[in-house]
């Protein structure tokens, strides 16, 4: 009994200190706002007036810088990330969730710190403290939908990335079929399939935010085998790991956040028609 009491007393402290700080919402932690399908119904809304983008690139390679868990308050990480995503002339960089902290004013940070898609063509993906102080209103209002497509089409082949949203910890019944669509009837079109998303799929660390059904779970590991996805890169952990099941190689990237002691991204090329990729340290 005083073990459970001193439980008790842990949770209601925390409460208190985390309703106290601007930066950390209990609510945010624990549940978010809207549900899966809500966001996914008004992503598909913004989808129907904003066709997914084709890109289509001179050469046979290619590269995407994907990053997550920049957490803006500070820039300083993501002006690098973007500064060598532009310099580098990459096709696109992919950022998968925790770009902010869920404030309106971190999201106009951030926004104003993002390049213009005709000098950089990006792609965002809310993470679970993008959702925090009702957050995903400040995401659909800038960026749009959170579950999309999009193709890099080379002269000899068209490879598929799949953006999904799992802020809130899951798919969601609306999602997951829609992405069952997808690779049922997309994916023979295209040589490689690559899904980017937030919360990683396995842990190498215990923690109580945003974990995955494992219902879900079992079912994408499924549909990446069936359908042959070969690569899953993800965030929300904050360090690096490679999992490599089947033919599906599960990345985790390390936070792009200032002041992170392994603050890195991810560096994903097509070169002579294969996957290359490596984590890079800033």
């Amino acid at each position: 009994m005083e073990t459970v009491f001193k439980k008790i007393t842990c949770w209601l402290l925390l409460f208190i200190i985390f309703s106290a700080c601007e930066e950390y919402e209990v609510r945010g932690y624990f549940l978010s706002y809207e549900s899966a399908n809500q966001r996914f119904d008004q992503s598909m809304e913004w989808n129907y007036e904003h066709p997914f983008k084709e890109i289509t690139v001179p050469n046979e390679d290619y590269t995407i810088y994907v990053m997550g868990d920049c957490h803006v308050g500070g820039t300083k990480n993501l002006d690098f990330f973007l500064d060598e995503a532009i310099r580098m002339n990459v096709v696109a960089a992919v950022m998968t969730g925790d770009l902010t902290t869920g404030h309106e004013e971190d999201y106009n940070t951030f926004k104003q710190h993002l390049p213009g898609q005709e000098i950089l063509t990006s792609f965002q993906i809310p993470g679970n403290h993008d959702l925090w102080f009702d957050g995903w209103k400040n995401f659909y209002s800038l960026f749009g939908s959170s579950s999309y497509l999009f193709t890099v089409k080379t002269p000899s082949a068209s490879d598929l990335y799949i953006c999904l949203d799992t802020g809130g910890g899951t798919l969601g019944s609306n999602q997951l079929d829609w992405l069952k669509d997808i690779l049922e009837t997309d994916r023979p079109n295209h040589r490689y399939c690559i899904l980017f998303t937030h919360v990683n799929l396995f842990r190498i660390r215990h923690t109580g935010s945003a974990n995955p059904f494992v219902e879900e779970l079992q079912t994408l590991i499924e549909l990446s085998i069936e359908h042959q996805i070969d690569m899953v890169v993800t965030g929300h952990d904050h360090l690096k790991n490679e999992v490599i099941l089947g033919n599906t190689i599960h990345i985790t990237m390390d936070a792009l956040e200032d002041d992170f002691e392994d603050a890195g991204y991810f560096n994903l090329s097509i070169k002579q028609g294969k996957i290359e990729y490596e984590f890079v340290n800033l």
